[in-house]
């Protein structure tokens, strides 16, 4: 199968592409994500590709393994593992008044540090916090999403660094 015709086949299956990855996802944003994504690994494979077999087959394979492993990845990272000496935090009942009030000074200390910050670093977190996409963060400050993305990351740096005593 040559590029052109490779790159044709991929455009016919766009449509349906974008239906199963809404499918897996819920979500427009990142249905959009998973078909781009999916498309950039097809057009990266094309050589793998084998003209005789089933082209829509190969790519829902492609979009489901994508997503597969995005999720896998997501769970990984929200996974917590109590790595102090004496599993501190799985032995720590949630249902104390020490933990709301420890988390109340939490929350005062990790406002304090946001606040500190300067403006172009403080607004782009907050607003991700509360809910935006980087994408839409970007939009709205007229920025790159670079731009965004890293500074959130320096954020998420700083906190970290300050708040390591609250661990």
């Amino acid at each position: 199968m040559n590029s052109t015709t490779f790159a044709q086949d991929l455009i016919k299956v766009q449509d349906d592409l974008l239906r199963f990855a809404y499918k897996l996802t819920s979500d427009r944003e990142e249905a959009n994500d998973l078909l781009q994504e999916t498309s950039l690994k097809a057009l990266d494979n094309e050589d793998k590709y084998m003209p005789e077999t089933n082209f829509k087959g190969w790519m829902y394979t492609i979009m489901r393994n994508i997503f597969i492993n995005n999720y896998r990845k997501v769970v990984r990272e929200q996974t917590f593992v109590d790595q102090t000496d004496n599993l501190y935090y799985l032995n720590f009942s949630p249902d104390t008044s020490y933990e709301s009030t420890e988390r109340a000074y939490d929350l005062k200390e990790m406002h304090r540090v946001v606040n500190a910050l300067p403006r172009e670093y403080k607004i782009p977190f907050s607003m991700h916090i509360s809910g935006f996409k980087y994408r839409e963060i970007a939009e709205k400050l007229d920025l790159p999403l670079g731009t965004v993305k890293s500074r959130i990351f320096f954020t998420r740096q700083k906190l970290q660094q300050v708040l390591k005593d609250f661990r």
